[in-house]
């Protein structure tokens, strides 16, 4: 089995995992312990009680020992007719069947601590039976007789205790043949009723009433707790897709509050990093626009014709760097609101540009879920990978994944593919394998650039049946609550 499967992943869920198991181990401990220490208690207390009530169960014993078997029944009438005694008894001729209830330390020890006494006290008598039966099933006098069939006066205030009805401690001693001694009776509080459970029911709900507050004061807190945790989240995810975002605001533990404050200012020294960056490039268009118009007016003056193509064609080298670079910096930059992008509709309008005469973009036939992101650039991005696609392969295949947290496009063209070795040097700026003088080597990089702002990234390998293919792999946003 796979753990991982069943570990919970957010910190509220583990939270409350390790706080059940922290309190579950805690009670589990406190229950052993409490348990040994009041068993050994209890069973002390049921020795002392069981010995001294064998005592008694001896000298009755003793007592109708000594009277004239004549005697004995008269004696045992009157007792019941005047309401009875802590105990039942009964002279039988056989001795009676027992329905023993179920064996248990407390009745174990019990019926050892009876015997013991009573051998001790009575060892004239050989055969001696000590068991427990429920007041249910209790056989009196004989064995079709049960407790429920006797008179109310002659047992029930000794062997009933309504309504816990616990069991009946039962003495048969042998005291001639064809003559049995029947002596019942209930134990003592609070050994009355044998109880063996670890746990009680009160116990029971009382554990539970307990973790079950603990958990919901724990979720609760936890659930604060990590509330400016979530909004962190968001905007470290929103800040992938526009830097432009508002401060946070600082609240929570002193740690939520460090790394609140610790990511404002981070966000704050981006945001001056890319506002210079695009001031310093609009400075350097501008400044170089004026010194390359001199440099070309200078150059007519020049006799030779030769050196002054040449100089020009320097100048437009150096013009064509200064535009790409320009434009680098304006299509990696995503100055846009986040929004659903229908994907169908995108790939359907790059497509159309190039179906027009004939089929060169060839889309699957899906309905693609919104995806959210900046629609402008995703458009620049696939419209760069489409286009190159049909420009240097002729026919383009767009195969389409679309999953729950990820949408996955392959672009796969009909060309003669790359050189292994230039895999990954087509992103970089500049770089051109093509021999035509269309373009500057910049599109694959801004496509890059830009998948890689909404969290994802761009790879491309020769496919084994020829041709190239894109991977474009663009994460959903997780939606942080």
């Amino acid at each position: 089995m796979n753990m991982k499967k069943w570990w919970p992943t957010s910190l509220l869920a583990r939270t409350l995992w390790l706080t059940l198991l922290a309190v579950f181990l805690a009670q589990v401990i406190a229950t052993s312990i409490w348990y040994g220490q009041s068993k050994q208690r209890d069973l002390a207390g049921l020795e002392s009680a069981s010995a001294s009530m064998a005592n008694m169960f001896a000298s009755t014993v003793t007592f109708f020992q000594s009277l004239p078997l004549e005697y004995r029944h008269i004696v045992l009438d009157q007792l019941r007719n005047m309401g009875g005694t802590r105990f039942f008894v009964s002279f039988n001729e056989e001795e009676i069947r027992i329905d023993a209830i179920p064996s248990t330390l407390m009745k174990d020890r019990a019926v050892q601590v009876f015997q013991d006494v009573l051998h001790e006290k009575l060892p004239s008598l050989d055969v001696i039976r000590v068991d427990f039966s429920r007041p249910e099933t209790l056989h009196v006098l004989k064995n079709d007789i049960l407790l429920s069939d006797l008179p109310r006066s002659w047992a029930h205030y000794t062997l009933s205790l309504e309504p816990l009805n616990p069991p009946i401690l039962v003495v048969q001693l042998e005291l001639a043949e064809n003559e049995w001694l029947y002596i019942a009776a209930l134990l003592p509080a609070p050994y009355v009723t044998l109880d063996d459970e670890i746990i009680t029911s009160e116990q029971m709900l009382f554990m539970v009433s307990i973790t079950a507050l603990l958990l919901l004061f724990t979720y609760f807190m936890i659930r604060r707790q990590t509330r400016p945790l979530r909004r962190l989240a968001r905007a470290a995810d929103a800040m992938s897709m526009d830097i432009y975002q508002p401060p946070l605001k600082e609240e929570g533990a002193s740690e939520l509050v460090t790394a609140t404050r610790a990511f404002n200012r981070m966000q704050l020294r981006v945001q001056r990093y890319i506002d210079d960056r695009e001031q310093l490039f609009s400075s350097i268009s501008h400044d170089l626009k004026t010194p390359i118009t001199r440099l070309r007016l200078r150059a007519e003056l020049i006799d030779d014709e030769a050196k002054v193509e040449k100089f020009n064609r320097d100048l437009d080298e150096l013009e064509m760097m200064v535009k790409g670079a320009l434009q680098t910096v304006k299509d990696t930059d995503l100055h846009e609101n986040l929004s659903e992008v229908d994907m169908n509709e995108l790939l359907q309008s790059i497509a159309e540009r190039h179906n027009r005469h004939s089929t060169k973009v060839a889309l699957p036939q899906l309905s693609l879920a919104p995806l959210m992101g900046k629609p402008l650039a995703l458009k620049r991005c696939f419209s760069n990978l489409i286009d190159n696609g049909v420009k240097y392969g002729d026919e383009v295949k767009v195969i389409v994944a679309d999953e729950k947290a990820s949408l996955i496009v392959i672009i796969k063209d009909q060309g003669a593919g790359i050189p292994e070795k230039s895999l990954e040097a087509v992103f970089e700026p500049y770089v051109r394998l093509a021999k035509d003088d269309e373009g500057h080597g910049l599109g694959m990089g801004i496509a890059r650039n830009i998948i890689r702002a909404h969290g994802g990234d761009i790879a491309i390998h020769n496919a084994v049946d020829g041709g190239l293919e894109v991977k474009v792999f663009i994460p959903r946003l997780l939606d942080v609550k």
